[in-house]
């Protein structure tokens, strides 16, 4: 398999996605994105009022944060996305676009033959406890605490034959940097 030109860094809200992005991205000097930054406003309010978002919610959120990655892989931009990716066809549309969408997302009729972006799925675990303990410390945030527990039980953590590396939350933040740059090489 080819080196991979983006890293999915994915997890439960509170597990470190943006921490750990920000850190590599400045590290290997990658491009990153942070996901939440492009939920509209539909979807922030939702949230914000502790209501768990469904694929419909979901979906042209995630096509057009795949756009994103796509545009930048091919122009040779390395790029990390924090991202909460709780289930495969979600981590399939970052990955293929509209095409790993059971729903389309936008329907403009022209046929678009885009490359795959080659992602390595970067899965940061930790248990209920940990995690929200973590969750309880944040301040301005629009994912509630109690969120928290519709997330694990969407959670389909990656299973071959996606391409991913998991790592404990427990470990510290440069060990869990320095094991990413190792499974980079």
């Amino acid at each position: 398999m080819a080196a991979p030109s983006a890293l999915l860094v994915m997890g439960v809200s509170g597990s470190g996605k943006s921490t750990v992005g920000t850190l590599l991205a400045s590290q290997l000097g990658w491009k990153f994105y942070d996901a939440d930054d492009y939920h509209p406003e539909e979807n922030r309010m939702k949230m914000g009022k502790g209501i768990p978002l469904n694929d419909q919610d979901r979906i042209p959120w995630l096509c057009n944060l795949h756009d994103i990655l796509q545009r930048d892989v091919a122009s040779g931009q390395h790029v990390i996305l924090a991202c909460s990716a709780l289930k495969k066809v979600y981590r399939d549309i970052l990955i293929q676009g509209k095409n790993g969408a059971p729903l389309k997302c936008d329907e403009s009729g022209k046929e678009e033959k885009l490359a795959e972006v080659k992602l390595l799925v970067v899965h940061l675990t930790g248990s209920f406890e940990v995690i929200s303990g973590r969750l309880l410390k944040r301040k301005g945030h629009f994912m509630s605490p109690e969120l928290l527990q519709s997330q694990f039980d969407t959670l389909e953590p990656p299973s071959a034959p996606e391409n991913f590396i998991q790592i404990s939350v427990d470990k510290n933040l440069s060990e869990i940097i320095a094991t990413i740059i190792e499974t980079l090489k």
